[in-house]
């Protein structure tokens, strides 16, 4: 078995930090590898600060760039651009063939993204829908690499679980949390990254404060003996596809 692999796929260059930001650093903290792929960097839908001061589009990804490469420094990761576009992310074969060159290459044992419903912002079902498609292909031995060469038997991944993580309105979109992590090891090096995004600082204490609603909600559904602190601090997932195991915990 390979060792355990965490992939992030984000629509835009933020969207890792706020929503996945605990479990990609409680990744880390354990020794795992982690890869975030950024398939835009938002830079028209969330930098809405740069383009008042006045800067130019490549200003703006360079800005986006360097903001997301420190957020993922902060949490231990490794992190690649796709530059896709943004406002709108249009799903494309070539996106998604770089996603399962990508899959191929990390071997993740879990994949994380986007839910598939998101009215207020097109862009992250669409990640979604592109993050599942190449799940799927990066399986198949019949279907080539981006450089057209056959994939070998090592190259071939297996079923990694995915997890949705939680959209900034779960109630719009179609959210229902079925896995609570316990990130308060994992949180410092979280807000650590949270304030790599000054762009929008707006989201900072938003987020803290939905870690601590989600840490109560975690003890509350841990059991009763666990003895967890009252300042745990918690994400939201949601998974998938079904879980398979030999035995019901």
């Amino acid at each position: 078995m390979s060792d355990p692999s965490l992939l992030v796929i984000s629509a835009h260059a933020g969207d890792f930090v706020w929503r996945a930001g605990g479990a990609i650093a409680s990744a880390t903290m354990r020794g795992e590898k982690a890869t975030i792929v950024c398939l835009s960097y938002g830079e028209r839908g969330e930098s809405a600060s740069q383009w008042l001061v006045g800067k130019s589009l490549d200003e703006i990804k360079a800005v986006r760039r360097e903001e997301a490469s420190a957020a993922a420094d902060a949490l231990g990761a490794d992190i690649e651009f796709f530059d896709a576009g943004d406002y709108p992310l249009v799903e494309s074969h070539e996106t998604v063939q770089k996603l399962v060159d990508v899959m191929r290459r990390t071997q993740p044992s879990v994949v994380l993204t986007h839910p598939l419903a998101d009215p207020y912002n097109g862009d992250h079902p669409a990640a979604a829908r592109m993050a599942l498609q190449a799940r799927v292909l990066a399986q198949a031995i019949g279907v080539a690499n981006s450089d057209g060469t056959t994939p070998g038997k090592e190259d071939i991944i297996g079923a990694p679980p995915v997890f949705f993580f939680e959209p900034h309105q779960p109630e719009q979109c179609d959210f229902t949390p079925n896995v609570l992590l316990d990130i308060t090891d994992a949180f410092p090096q979280k807000r650590q990254a949270m304030e790599c995004l000054p762009a929008q600082t707006h989201m900072w204490e938003y987020y803290t404060q939905l870690a601590i609603r989600r840490g109560v909600q975690l003890r509350r559904n841990a059991g009763p003996n666990l003895g967890l602190p009252h300042d745990t601090m918690g994400e939201a997932y949601e998974r998938y596809y079904p879980q398979v195991t030999t035995e019901l915990v």
